[in-house]
């Protein structure tokens, strides 16, 4: 009898106490559901294992990951329909000893746990980063963790990102619209921050986290600054230098590995951090602050352009997010824009703008996914099933986050204004010059 599918969907309603809109269809064939909604396919029973062993979202992701279950369909509305069962209810969930205490949880743990099969946990994806978390953001394990993520292939991220070779949100000419290139929207951001900068010829840049060169090109072809551009990715380093010397700019462009801890030859008239501080963590982020300020000339520039995260009433019970941290940014930190602006200040800086962009992010993120599915055998080839597999979801699931304001993203331009109190910024905001 092949009823793995009613059964399956009839036990996680009972387990979640609400409906499940997704349509599923099981290992046996079997299919539950609403006719015409996207589908979640479970592969085998070693999905449900996964999801008994953790629950929640790693578990989910395992999965995932695994190829244990897939979407078909409209991945966005799938994701959507089953957003509400990691976001909405983990905020304020019961813990697992008081949800057991319900007869009817426990009845349906005892009906997963049989179609589930052997009791034994699978072993997490090859994918998954395991690793001790005893001492966060040393300069080894950033660096460790900057490895882990970029260096993935650079003929992948060209797959993904485009010719702009720009892992940052883009600026659309108007949000609520899909009009517009990517490769235009990436220049737009780069310009924008360059105005925010007001680089012109001569002028120092220091570019924090320089990805494979796009901000350091385009502030010194565009602007004629001098730029040293700093990663701790070998393989984004040498990508950008080749990159700087194919554009005849080797006179005004310097690419190093380096930690921005070990930068000492200062002072810099502006710095950009595009998509870096991320990685800093909260524990270091005033470390991070003051040693950017060291290295600005008095009424020097920083554009620090982030992803924030939503504040909590108790921010002391704030939680990584379990699939970024163990498949996308170990060890990333995501702070609340108000937090970020507070240890600017504290620092020295003065806050000066804070521009969201948030919705320019989520159609950033749905262009790479385009990107990605329109070339997923080479995806696959160039990385592994399973990565490929990492990067759909997180950019699609990211996409949602940012539509539905779950995250948001940041550009703050601060200013080390000297002692006379001159800030050298136009009296007019936004005019950027």
């Amino acid at each position: 009898m092949s009823d793995a599918a009613p059964r399956l969907k009839s036990l996680v309603e009972q387990l979640l106490g609400a409906p499940l809109s997704v349509r599923v269809r099981a290992w046996d064939g079997s299919q539950a559901g609403p006719p015409g909604a996207p589908t979640l396919v479970v592969r085998n029973r070693r999905a449900v294992r996964r999801l008994l062993w953790k629950p929640g979202e790693l578990g989910l992701a395992r999965a995932w990951v695994a190829g244990d279950l897939d979407i078909e369909g409209d991945l966005y509305a799938a994701l959507g329909m089953l957003a509400g069962f990691v976001w909405e209810r983990g905020e304020d969930a019961r813990s697992l000893a008081q949800a057991l205490r319900d007869p009817e949880v426990r009845a349906a743990v005892r009906g997963l746990l049989v179609l589930a099969g052997s009791p034994l946990p699978p072993a997490p994806p090859r994918e998954e980063v395991r690793r001790p978390r005893r001492r966060l953001h040393t300069k080894h394990s950033d660096k460790r963790a900057i490895s882990h993520h970029y260096d993935v292939g650079n003929d992948f991220y060209e797959l993904v990102l485009g010719p702009s070779m720009v892992y940052s949100c883009a600026y659309w000419p108007a949000p609520e619209s899909d009009g517009g290139t990517l490769e235009t929207a990436q220049r737009d951001k780069l310009e924008l921050v360059s105005r925010k900068l007001a680089l012109k010829p001569g002028l120092r840049l220091l570019d924090v986290g320089c990805g494979w060169g796009s901000m350091a090109i385009h502030a010194a072809r565009e602007h004629g600054a001098s730029v040293v551009g700093i990663t701790l990715s070998h393989e984004q380093a040498a990508y950008a230098r080749k990159r700087v010397a194919d554009e005849g700019l080797t006179d005004r462009v310097e690419i190093r590995v380096q930690d921005y801890r070990d930068v000492t030859d200062g002072p810099y008239d502006a710095i950009s951090s595009i998509g870096m501080a991320e990685h800093v963590g909260s524990q270091r982020y005033l470390e991070y602050a003051e040693n950017l300020l060291q290295l600005l000339k008095p009424g020097g520039r920083l554009l620090n352009h982030q992803i924030a995260r939503r504040p909590q009433r108790d921010e002391s019970t704030y939680d990584i997010d379990e699939f970024i941290d163990a498949y996308v940014f170990p060890d990333g930190e995501l702070a609340p824009i108000g937090t970020t602006v507070t240890q600017l200040e504290r620092a020295g800086f003065e806050v000066r703008d804070v521009e969201s962009i948030r919705e320019h992010y989520a159609l950033t993120l749905r262009r790479w996914v385009a990107n990605l599915e329109a070339d997923w055998p080479r995806a696959v080839q160039l990385t592994s099933p399973g990565r490929a597999r990492v990067w759909r979801l997180y950019m699609a699931a990211s996409a949602l986050a940012f539509e539905r304001n779950r995250i948001g993203v940041n550009q703050v331009l601060a200013v080390k204004t000297p002692e006379s109190g001159r800030s050298g910024l136009p009296l007019r905001s936004r005019t950027w010059n």
